[in-house]
């Protein structure tokens, strides 16, 4: 039976958990997720852990921060004085938002803080610093 080696394409279902066992994100119900492995598709922990596998084979993986979505970066955080935002939008933490750069690139944040004079947006991944724990399926190799 054929192994996976970086290059190929393959199908696999999966199960993404937190540490507390909360599922942020799973295949299920859905088309099993395609990508071609070792080219930096999918992040660096889960895509090291597909080569070797065959087709059925099934494993778990934990994966560091560092291997997912990294640490949080301290500097993804601005605050932004209130009377910048338009008052047709609520303020409240944890609501995502989009925002152009200086640059003119779109970025989505979510407001962190509110505070009298400032709103705190974070840019950090949601799941940055945090570890990941996927159980994965291999369904097809090409």
């Amino acid at each position: 039976m054929t192994e996976v080696k970086a290059g190929d394409t393959v199908s696999i279902h999966y199960k993404g958990t937190l540490a507390d066992g909360s599922v942020f994100d799973s295949s299920e119900g859905r088309d099993p997720l395609q990508f071609t492995v070792g080219t930096g598709q999918i992040i660096p922990g889960l895509d090291s852990a597909i080569p070797g596998m065959k087709v059925g084979d099934e494993k778990t993986v934990l994966v560091p921060a560092d291997k997912a979505y990294g640490p949080v970066q301290p500097q993804a955080r601005q605050p932004v004085p209130r009377d910048q935002f338009p008052p047709d939008i609520p303020l409240e933490v944890g609501r995502q938002l989009q925002v152009q750069t200086q640059d003119g690139q779109t970025l989505q944040v979510v407001i962190a803080e509110i505070g009298d004079e400032d709103v705190i947006l974070d840019a950090n991944h949601p799941l940055a610093g945090k570890d990941l724990t996927f159980a994965i399926s291999l369904v097809a190799i090409g």
